[in-house]
């Protein structure tokens, strides 16, 4: 099948062509993304490759049809950025990976909360840039006793739930469908509430939807101690970024770790090095010692890579064979 993969860096490429000497698709790699700009470019393809900030809304989905596209496939869990609705009027099958590496995300998450606590990021700051081995201004807290809030326990929320039991500390979730896993663990569901006011660290792990868009704003900021560590590694709107940062220029909040950004497009899974974000609010995040920023790397690992290239090539084959797609993985 003729596919045109989307926002392709090296490293997609690499994994792709991989996992494509087993179904021999004729693939097309372009390092733009898509959007009304560059959607032309998918002319005399019938597949279209696409990850978490391409632009699939009704405008690209009907310039699509027109050019005889009859699937999108995602390379990615996440949809919000596909308008549903108007691929199934207009005819276009789409799919995504549903679960290539809950592990990856949830350990990211972790690696996130150990590096703000102990702060060994700005230790080897110091160290590197300026030979300064003092440790002032270092000090953490231990984990073990502290309680985590998850917000969302699905494979991610649930495997990051599991690893934080294991290190000795309580864990309190909110879901409107509660895990049996977490609940035989030993994770209590409560209401949101109640999670927010108790954590000392709350992990997000929900999707981006009506629901749950800036589901932490500026009332829910209030409720949450003035020493918790809030970490994203969902999808950047289900913050509200002007309210965190805020809260944490009035020490509300202690701490913030996001690999996910709402203003993130155009910019995470770039080089900018040589340019200026010109974003002020993401400035002003960066120059906090309390707030780590990575650029949606949550993904990022040789296993879940593997497994995003072999399920999206294998969900176009069954779509040429006329084959069912797991339910998972069917979006439209």
């Amino acid at each position: 099948m003729k596919v045109i993969v989307y926002s392709s860096k090296p490293y997609d490429q690499d994994f792709l062509i991989r996992s494509n000497q087993s179904y021999q698709h004729e693939l097309l790699f372009v390092q733009q993304g898509l959007n009304l700009e560059t959607v032309h470019l998918a002319q005399g393809y019938s597949a279209v490759c696409a990850f978490v900030n391409d632009q699939l809304d009704r405008q690209v989905l009907t310039q699509l049809a027109q050019y005889q596209v009859r699937l999108v496939a995602l390379r990615c869990a996440g949809f919000d950025n596909v308008d549903l609705e108007a691929a199934k009027v207009l005819g276009i099958q789409v799919v995504r990976v549903g679960a290539y590496s809950p592990n990856a995300v949830a350990e990211h998450a972790l690696s996130l909360i150990l590096t703000l606590n102990r702060k060994t990021h700005l230790a080897y700051q110091r160290i590197q840039q300026q030979r300064n081995f003092s440790i002032d201004g270092l000090l953490g807290f231990d984990l073990a006793g502290k309680t985590l809030g998850v917000i969302g326990t699905g494979k991610i929320g649930a495997i990051l739930a599991k690893t934080t039991l294991a290190m000795g500390m309580e864990v309190l979730a909110y879901d409107p469908l509660k895990n049996p896993a977490c609940e035989q663990l030993g994770v209590n569901y409560v209401d949101l509430h109640t999670l927010l006011s108790q954590a000392d660290v709350i992990s997000l792990h929900c999707p981006l939807n009506e629901h749950t868009h800036h589901l932490i704003d500026a009332q829910a900021l209030l409720i949450m101690k003035p020493s918790v560590m809030l970490i994203n590694t969902s999808r950047g709107a289900v913050i509200d970024t002007c309210a965190v940062l805020e809260a944490l220029e009035q020490k509300r909040i202690a701490y913030l770790g996001m690999d996910v950004y709402e203003n993130e497009q155009g910019m995470f899974f770039e080089d900018l090095s040589c340019t200026h974000t010109a974003d002020e609010l993401l400035e002003k995040l960066l120059a906090l010692d309390n707030v780590l920023v990575t650029s949606h790397q949550g993904f990022f690992t040789q296993e879940a890579l593997s497994n995003i290239s072999d399920t999206t090539l294998k969900n176009i084959q069954r779509f040429e064979a006329g084959e069912r797609i797991p339910d998972a993985e069917f979006l439209a």
